[in-house]
């Protein structure tokens, strides 16, 4: 199984069409099983998609409007006239930027049969920006696999601490024997006696350590959005990352879309793991 995580800044890229051509055509070569995507953004003003835009949609909520900008499904669509079928399903969690309709959102070769959303921050706010949800599917080729994309706040948040979201997201999570939680955890992994190490102490298996092959993992190499105000800010961190509730065989964890293993599409690179199941 192969699986994709990469936080994609999307329509606040510059040069934005490029990096999503970059990111389409890696994805067409690669082929993962499951994307997890955050910062999957839309026109808040933008013209409603047409139906036909929808191929590949599953709803996660009722209601949602996807607008014609909306990037996961440009992603899609794109892959879908090149002959690859990728189903899709995205969540609108809060306002981005002024002018963005910001969510998180998960791709699949497979079809989408099942999608659960979790809060996890203590406000629900669309106008505030640290709202947090989750978004999680099952699929129709991957058994009783939950894969879950995620994007956590800080753990020095006094408002919206990790510890709390963390906390709710453990007595959330489907009672189901298989789950990945695949995104930005803001947390980086070098950092001791934080959230990476309390997502450990919870019985968590970071599928970087427990890869045969592997790469440095780093994912932001400068204060990206979030960071740039923080004294614990590092030059280089590994704060997206894919967790497992299982021991598993991970035969290779490598970084993607960073300039070396494809272009770079994002603020972020994003993260690729292999593994059987």
């Amino acid at each position: 199984m192969k699986l994709l995580t990469l936080n994609t800044h999307s329509l606040v890229e510059s040069d934005y069409q490029r990096k999503l051509c970059d990111f389409v055509q890696a994805v067409e070569k690669e082929r993962p099983d499951i994307i997890a995507l955050q910062e999957v953004n839309q026109s808040a003003d933008g013209n409603k998609a047409s139906e036909n835009e929808l191929t590949g949609y599953f709803a996660c909520e009722e209601n949602t409007v996807i607008r014609g900008d909306n990037h996961v499904m440009n992603a899609a669509k794109q892959l879908w006239r090149s002959g690859v079928k990728y189903n899709w399903t995205w969540l609108k969690i809060k306002k981005g930027y002024g002018k963005y309709e910001e969510g998180i959102a998960l791709m699949s070769t497979g079809a989408i049969i099942e999608a659960r959303v979790i809060g996890v921050s203590t406000i629900d706010d669309y106008c505030n920006w640290k709202t947090r949800k989750l978004l999680g599917v099952r699929t129709k080729n991957t058994g009783d696999n939950w894969f879950f994309s995620v994007h956590y706040g800080w753990w020095n948040d006094k408002e919206e601490p990790f510890d709390i979201q963390w906390k709710k997201t453990l007595a959330n999570l489907p009672s189901s024997s298989k789950i990945w939680l695949m995104g930005d955890f803001n947390n980086p992994a070098q950092v001791r006696g934080e959230g990476y190490d309390m997502i450990k102490e919870s019985m968590w298996y970071d599928c970087y350590e427990a890869a045969l092959l592997k790469d440095d993992g780093i994912t932001a190499t400068k204060k990206i959005d979030g960071w740039k105000e923080s004294m614990q800010a590092c030059d280089s961190m590994r704060i997206d990352q894919i967790w497992h509730n299982k021991k598993t065989d991970i035969s290779e964890c490598k970084v993607i879309f960073n300039g070396k293993n494809y272009p770079v599409v994002s603020d972020h690179y994003g993260v690729w793991v292999e593994c059987e199941e």
